[in-house]
Parts: structure tokens; sequence; C-alpha cells
């Protein structure tokens, strides 16, 4: 049991140490993270102070992490289709402008909640 207690302890160091490098490359390389980031860092303090009850925190707090974590996403797959090559390819493309897509509507949803939030 000891041993098994050991190894899921490394496995969650390794796991952490891997995130916060993951992290701190989209900080470095991705502008649109650096905005959302200090967007972010305005938002969470201010939905203490719209939210009304904890749900409304939850639902505040939860749309502008998921916009962060979309947009890890889809820079990870620029990342990838930018290792495989450089070359405009038509799948290239389309696979940039869906992540894209997919932040485009995480940032219509944070629209979407906090004013929703905002008019009650």
């Amino acid at each position: 049991m000891e041993r098994i207690y050991g190894l899921l302890k490394r496995r969650a160091l390794h796991a952490t140490m891997y995130s916060w490098r993951g992290l701190r490359a989209c900080l470095e390389y991705e502008e649109a993270f650096r905005v959302e980031v200090a967007v972010a860092c305005l938002l969470f303090p201010l939905a203490f102070f719209a939210a009304k009850n904890p749900v409304e925190l939850v639902l505040l707090l939860g749309s502008v992490l998921l916009l962060l974590i979309v947009e890890l996403l889809n820079s990870a797959v620029e990342a990838a289709i930018d290792r495989i090559s450089e070359e405009h390819h038509d799948l290239s493309g389309r696979a940039k402008d869906l992540g894209s897509a997919a932040v485009l509507l995480t940032i219509l949803l944070v629209i979407i909640t906090w004013v929703a939030i905002a008019i009650q």
C-alpha cells in the first residue's frame, strides 16, 4: 500500500509540474492567453461582488475559467499543427479555425453569463 501511495504521489507531482510548464509556455508564447488572464484577474474579484449566491459565483468564475481552458486547448492544437508544418494546408487551417471558433463561443458564453447575472 505504501508503494502505491508513493507512486501516486510521484505521479501527481510530475503531472503538476507539467501543468505549470504548460501554463508558463502559454503565457510566454500566446498573446491571446495573456489578455484573457488579465481579464480574468479583473473579473475574478468582481465576481465576488456581483454574485448574489454561491451558484452565481460558480457560474461567473466557471465561465472565465472555461475560457482559459479552451484557449489552452486551442493553443495546443495550433502548436501541434505548427510542429507538423508551417506550410498552408486546408486541413491545418480548418483545425486552427475550429479552435478559434471554440474560443469565440466561449467568449460569448462569458458575456452571456455575466450580463444575465448583472441584469437580474
